[in-house]
Order: C-alpha cells, then sequence, then structure tokens
C-alpha cells in the first residue's frame, strides 16, 4: 500500500455499537469523505490493537495516520477539523460545557441503565435499573426543553452534541422497549423527546447509517443469551 494522504479518514467500527454511531452521524454532518471499516471481532482485531492498545476498543477515527479514540473525544474532533456543515459543539463556552456535561451523563447512566435492564440477575434488580432508566429519560426532556429553546433539536435548529449522544442510543432503548414492553419515550411523559425522535430519525445525517431494529433485536439475543431476550 502506498503513503497515505494527510486527509484520508478511515473509521473503524462495527454496526450495532451506538458509540460508532456516532461519528459516523458527525462525519455525515460535516460531509467528510471516509471509508468505514466494519470490525467483526474487535478485541482480537490486529487494527483496533495497533491503534487503540490501551482501550482496545471501537471506534477508531483514523485521519492519515492519526488515531483519535473514544466516541464523544472524536465528534469533537470531527467539528474542530472540518468546518464543512453545521457546528455540532455551541460556540459559547457555557453551552459547551452544558453539551459535554449531557453527554457524559447520558453515557454513565442512561447507557448503563439501559445495560443494567439486560444483564439483571433477578426481577427486583430488572425494575431498579427500569426506574433509573425512567428517572434519566425525564431529565432528559427536562433538558430538551431547555437547551432547544422551542426549537426542533437540543442543539437548536440543527443535530448538535447532546442529540448525537442521546441519539446514539436511540437504537438500543428500543429493542429494550421491545422486551420490556415499557415506553421509555412516551408523548404524554416525554412530549418533547417524542416528537425529537422522528426528527432526529429522519435528519439527512441520520437515516443512512441507523441501524435496523430488528437486528439489532437478533443481536442483543445473541450478545447477552439470557431468557430475558428470548
Amino acid at each position: 500500500m502506498g503513503l497515505i494522504s494527510d486527509e484520508y479518514v478511515r473509521l473503524l467500527g462495527a454496526w450495532p455499537s451506538p458509540f460508532v454511531l456516532r461519528t459516523r452521524i458527525a462525519l455525515n454532518l460535516k460531509r467528510v469523505p471516509y471509508e468505514y471499516l466494519e470490525e467483526e471481532d474487535s478485541l482480537n482485531s490486529e487494527s483496533v490493537l495497533n491503534y487503540n492498545p490501551v482501550h482496545k476498543q471501537i471506534p477508531i477515527l483514523i485521519h492519515g495516520n492519526k488515531p483519535i479514540r473514544e466516541s464523544l473525544n472524536i465528534v469533537m474532533y470531527v467539528d474542530e477539523t472540518w468546518l464543512s456543515g453545521p457546528p455540532i459543539l455551541p460556540s459559547d463556552p457555557f453551552d459547551r460545557a452544558v453539551a459535554r456535561f449531557w453527554d457524559v451523563y447520558i453515557d454513565e447512566h442512561c447507557f448503563t441503565s439501559i445495560n443494567g435492564v439486560a444483564v439483571a440477575k433477578d426481577e427486583e434488580e430488572r425494575k431498579a435499573a427500569i426506574a433509573k432508566l425512567e428517572m434519566c429519560m425525564a431529565l432528559l426532556e427536562e433538558t430538551f426543553q431547555e437547551c432547544s429553546k422551542g426549537r426542533g433539536f437540543f442543539g437548536g435548529d440543527n443535530i448538535g452534541f447532546i442529540d448525537i449522544g442521546f441519539g446514539s442510543m436511540l437504537g438500543p432503548l428500543k429493542v429494550l422497549e421491545k422486551f420490556t414492553g415499557v415506553k421509555f419515550i412516551h408523548p404524554e411523559t416525554t412530549p418533547g423527546l417524542f416528537h425529537w425522535v422522528d426528527r432526529f430519525y429522519s435528519h439527512e445525517a441520520v437515516k443512512p447509517v441507523m441501524p435496523d431494529i430488528e437486528k439489532l433485536v437478533e443481536f442483543a439475543r445473541l450478545k447477552f443469551n439470557t431468557s430475558f431476550f428470548k
């Protein structure tokens, strides 16, 4: 293989990963051409071990020969590196700090609660994880009302940092709704989020890369291999 251009962009990922999805949405928003490389077994992938020897995880964005790791870090890098397309993070320092806070909250509380429901050892543990996830949705409903200021997205008129962070979790959330029968995003309890979901799914940067829900359902059955997903 010849020399790699400093502008050549590759993404190492896996289709079910919400964290990989974040990167793909950000690249699409900025209209960045890139090569997507599916890593079926990222834990034993030579490329993943080479470019991310510390955490051995995807996604990994490779810009030229420079690897950028961790999904939120990658989204910020994409926003700061390519000026094409709308800004992802707000220009105001306070608003940027708020957006980063909520994306970390989504990872540390919402995503861990989704996993918590899936791997719960018994019904009591599962109910506790569901209750925590419902609390997360209530807080994000309040956050949407505050950050959107009456417009269509957390980021205002277009998809922003929180939209990408939370939107990437919609697939796992919908899978969980199918298995629990609980509607975590509901027109009565979370009306802002309920209408936001349709806008997010139909966005041109999201639609081509959002994974199919039924395919995610089958993936969950194989991954967790518990009676809960059967």
